[in-house]
């Protein structure tokens, strides 16, 4: 029964982790002054970030997700991915001029 109470709390905490990032893996060229978006092949310098049109937030070393993705909202409310902003909207589903409360959300 403990490892059962175990593996549902595992389940629980890594809904709760962060959202998705990732590493890019290192040149071995020292004196490289720019590196390229994986999405868009935008060049940006070393040091810098951007957001790409994927709503990546990244640097030369790695991108992670800009937003947060709602899990956790009343029953009569629907999530919707607004592009331009980079973010999700909650609102109720027979009125978008009603935002809703969010309990839970997954990233960033």
């Amino acid at each position: 029964m403990k490892y059962v109470t175990l593996a549902l709390l595992l389940c629980a905490v890594a809904s709760l982790s962060n959202g998705f990032c990732y590493f890019k893996h290192p040149t071995l060229d020292e004196d490289k002054t720019h590196c390229q978006d994986d999405v868009d092949a935008t060049w940006h310098a070393v040091g810098s970030s951007w957001r790409n049109s994927k709503c990546l937030d990244c640097t030369c070393e790695s991108c992670c997700l800009a937003y947060s993705i709602p899990r956790s909202f009343p029953p009569d409310c629907v999530s919707v991915f607004d592009q331009a902003s980079c973010q999700y909207l909650v609102h109720k589903k027979n009125d978008p001029s009603t935002l809703c409360e969010i309990y839970g959300a997954v990233g960033k």
